[in-house]
């Protein structure tokens, strides 16, 4: 690159459990700039988990982030093209990356899930994730299979 890399910004925690991941996760969650209703959504899909859970010992956002732990993935593959092949190559990812690919998941099939509001969808997915099911999961075991199937072609790492 040209220029050096740009700083990272500092995210402000939010108001409600003062954690900087749920702000980064409600960042991503935002659409056109509306980041009270995003925060709102959330903090709703947080009642319902609480509503909704069976055992006392955890809290809402303690399911929400053991959920998210467990979407994240720990190896991805990329396509690398070899002598007119393309190879889909497993590698490692960055700890930060985890992080941003476990919630675009959460999200994403949160809104694909068939309840009434997006507080609910996040919720149910959130819960599920807590579980080690839903769509979310089954995404991460899908990748990591995919990674194990081309290990073979890990030589051609960049």
């Amino acid at each position: 690159m040209r220029k050096r890399q740009a700083k990272k910004r500092p995210i402000l925690p939010d108001p409600k459990f003062h954690d900087q991941l749920v702000t980064r996760f409600v960042n991503m969650m935002m659409w056109d700039g509306k980041k009270s209703i995003a925060f709102k959504i959330f903090y709703d899909a947080m009642d319902i988990i609480e509503e909704k859970k069976q055992d006392d010992e955890k809290s809402a956002l303690e399911i929400w982030k053991e959920g998210l732990s467990n979407v994240m993935p720990h190896v991805e593959v990329r396509s690398r093209r070899v002598g007119g092949a393309t190879f889909q190559i497993p590698s490692q990812i960055r700890p930060d990356r985890k992080i941003s690919i476990a919630m675009k998941w959460l999200i994403g099939y949160s809104r694909k899930r068939n309840e009434k509001t997006m507080a609910a969808k996040l919720a149910g997915e959130s819960m599920a994730a807590a579980k080690e099911e839903g769509a979310a999961v089954k995404k991460r075991l899908d990748t990591h299979k995919m990674a194990e199937a081309n290990k073979a072609f890990s030589h051609f790492r960049f």
